[in-house]
């Protein structure tokens, strides 16, 4: 199993945490001292009090949580957003309010997931015609629905 470094730059940080068994993401929670609203149609970003230390050739990837994208319309802008191996600042997530009424956002919200995954540096190699294949250039639904 991977161990990241996990420090709590506010000491009311809830430390993430798997729900289940199986699941992929951890939750994140928010760490404030007063309520956020998020009104329709706007941002806010959210504090976690935490920092990682991830391995090289990792990444934290931020997902929305199911759950709220549901009940509430809460996501995140700009999904997945990446917490690179090199960043030690603090856990900040953007959550984007797509509902009708306002959403309130408390200290220990479960606001996001969090999934960590490996990645790789690739060396870019220019071509001037790339391989064909069956699919070609087809994309954006060209197989149906």
């Amino acid at each position: 199993m991977l161990k990241v470094k996990i420090v709590r730059l506010n000491q009311n940080a809830v430390l993430p945490h798997y729900a289940t068994a199986h699941a992929a993401g951890m939750d994140l929670a928010a760490c404030l001292e007063t309520p956020v609203e998020i009104d329709p149609f706007t941002t806010a970003l959210i504090p976690t009090g935490l920092g990682i230390e991830l391995p090289e050739g990792f990444e934290a990837q931020l997902r929305p949580r199911s759950g709220l994208a549901l009940r509430h319309l809460i996501s995140l802008p700009n999904t997945p957003a990446t917490i690179d191996a090199d960043y030690r600042g603090e856990i900040k997530v953007i959550l984007v309010n797509y509902g009708k009424k306002p959403f309130v956002v408390r200290h220990g919200d479960r606001i996001a997931q969090m999934v960590v995954a490996r990645y790789e540096h690739v060396q870019l190699e220019e071509v001037d015609v790339l391989s064909r294949t069956g699919r070609g250039e087809g994309g954006f639904g060209h197989t149906g629905v």
